[in-house]
């Protein structure tokens, strides 16, 4: 059972894709952001992706260093073709400029299509919320998510994402798919040899299935509220559609030779409605309303949005992040193949 410490897995992944090809800020950006996402207990968007973006680069579906195009520009919008470059670093580049827009324009909307997988859309929203901006992001990605009723899958997980500034509270943070689960984490219970939950997936005959590999083999994911409410989760997930694929110029989830994400990012600017320390101060207010409230019985306590995330960062920044047999043994692999010394990374203080 491999336990590593944030560090030590950074410098890993850093040096990886360095070896296949990434500058070096780009490297180091990516490997960031995937083990923070580990540290917040998102294994599913962790270094588990190492694998994945590698194969990508040397399929040539990642083109480290890309330079990214504005296609169209206002004062207050933009659309950005990524060329096929680290999602991470087109999306971050997209927030950056969506901000700048809002701080002249009271709102900016940045669109991006043609780049890889972004991985966790919390990591755009923060950034907007750490400047005193309402942050709001969206992406689409390959089906994998069958519509409400049906056995086949047609639309992506469609994760959306929403971060408000805080006062003296914790940031307040959404990040959820309009699935019932994100493709990533039935990866990692693949990798892990572990069933699903009920009502996570359906097989490619439509049958219900705690087997991880059948998505794999036809199966699909269900919308967020499964066979009660998915009706909803599918309703959001079509809005995502609209947004992040259809706006941005990416293109829907079940359309043919689609890769990648689209991405739809939005930056409010709040001093444009109100003094932004009314706003925090109300939104503090907000948070300890709620968590005030009573707690029904076997719950011990309301938790807000971000928050577990929070807790779990602390715990795992101390006791250091697990990776499964598999996971690792991967990229072991990928590691000796490119004439890497692990040990030697990751004894490095």
């Amino acid at each position: 059972m491999p336990i590593f410490q944030a560090a030590q897995l950074r410098r890993l992944a850093t040096e990886i894709f360095v070896a296949a090809g990434a500058p070096a800020e780009e490297a180091t950006l990516v490997s960031e952001l995937l083990v923070k996402s580990n540290l917040a207990g998102h294994d599913s968007h962790g270094v588990i992706r190492v694998i994945q973006y590698v194969k990508a680069i040397e399929q040539g579906n990642i083109r480290p260093g890309a330079k990214i195009k504005v296609v169209h520009e206002t004062r207050s919008s933009a659309l950005l073709r990524g060329n096929w470059g680290f999602g991470q670093v087109v999306a971050k580049r997209a927030m950056e400029i969506g901000i700048q827009k809002a701080k002249e324009s009271s709102v900016g909307t940045v669109c991006a299509f043609d780049l890889y997988h972004v991985g966790r859309l919390a990591d755009y929203t923060l950034l907007a919320a750490k400047n005193n901006m309402i942050g709001i992001a969206m992406a689409n990605a390959r089906k994998s998510v069958a519509p409400y009723g049906g056995s086949e899958p047609i639309l992506s997980t469609g994760p959306i994402s929403y971060a408000f500034p805080t006062g003296k509270e914790n940031l307040l943070v959404l990040d959820i798919a309009t699935s019932v689960c994100a493709e990533g984490k039935v990866r990692v219970k693949l990798h892990s040899g572990e069933e699903l939950p009920d009502g996570y997936i359906i097989d490619k005959e439509g049958n219900p299935s705690n087997n991880p590999a059948d998505l794999y083999e036809g199966g699909a994911i269900l919308p967020l509220g499964g066979d009660s409410v998915g009706y909803k989760g599918f309703g959001l997930g079509l809005a995502v559609e609209v947004l992040s694929g259809i706006l941005s110029s990416a293109g829907c989830a079940y359309e043919s030779g689609k890769k990648g994400n689209g991405v739809f990012l939005q930056a409010i600017d709040i001093g444009s409605f109100m003094f932004v320390d009314e706003f925090k101060s109300r939104i503090d207010d907000l948070i300890r309303t709620v968590k005030s409230s009573r707690p029904r019985p076997g719950f011990k306590e309301i938790t807000i949005p971000g928050e577990p995330e929070l807790r779990t960062e602390s715990m795992r920044s101390e006791e250091g992040i697990y990776v499964p047999e598999r996971t690792w043994e991967e990229i072991e692999g990928i590691a000796k193949r490119m004439n890497l010394n692990l040990s030697t990374i990751i004894s490095r203080s």
